[in-house]
């Protein structure tokens, strides 16, 4: 199968869209050489519905996660994880705090006292 990275998934339509995640789900069974009967028993669905994932029929998305599972796939899903980010002005209000030079080490002199 072709290559294909540099999609312009924005200018797809949905059903375009649920076609390529069909074919990738289809190579990628292909390419662990397994039969659609085999994931769709690890995945706990029905055969008929994985051949519809395939083919880029609508199916739920839990049913997807299921078949990723099955192939050990689901790491694809880490694009969905939500990046802690800090704001700029956080940023630089941190950086003010942090110390800019050591301080110097001051002997422990107690004071003459004249009492």
């Amino acid at each position: 199968m072709m290559d294909k990275a540099n999609k312009n998934w924005v200018a797809m339509s949905d059903d375009a869209i649920i076609k390529s995640i069909g074919a990738f789900i289809k190579h990628q069974r292909i390419e662990e050489n397994r039969t659609q009967q085999d994931v769709a028993d690890d995945a706990g669905i029905n055969r008929t519905t994985l051949s519809f994932l395939e083919n880029g029929d609508n199916v739920n998305i839990s049913t997807l996660i299921q078949v990723l599972r099955a192939l050990d796939l689901l790491d694809i899903l880490d694009v969905f994880t939500i990046k802690d980010q800090m704001s700029p002005i956080e940023l630089a209000k941190l950086e003010e705090q942090r110390r800019k030079r050591a301080s110097n080490k001051r002997k422990n002199i107690k004071p003459e006292s004249n009492w």
